[in-house]
């Protein structure tokens, strides 16, 4: 695991996106989602090839999304938020810093 990342995925359009272990750690808490433990690679899936939203207020932030048929309960989609920004290498270059913020599952429609 490189820089505390658990794992990077390309999205459809090429953009390189990461999951840190903090946030993975984060997201399956009890408090928050526990029910994506067992669905992490749906969770690359949906990074991978779900469709995305830019968000109206904040545009360095995108909502990926896609449909499963075997999630918990009765949910049907893994959402991911995503934020796009940029850090520096070590000369000074800004660098693509794309990671996932949260993930989790819903029922929709």
């Amino acid at each position: 695991m490189v820089g505390g990342r658990r794992w990077t995925v390309r999205d459809r359009y090429g953009n390189e996106i990461y999951l840190t272990q903090e946030r993975w750690d984060h997201i399956v808490e009890p408090i928050n989602h526990p029910e994506m433990a067992g669905f992490e690679e749906h969770l690359k899936d949906t990074i991978q090839t779900g469709a995305r939203r830019q968000d109206q207020l904040n545009p360095h932030k995108y909502r990926y999304s896609k449909s499963f048929d075997d999630l918990a309960e009765d949910n049907t989609h893994i959402i991911a938020i995503v934020l796009f920004g940029f850090s520096e290498d070590g000369a000074w270059r800004p660098v693509p810093n794309n990671y996932i913020t949260t993930a989790y599952q819903k029922e929709n429609g």
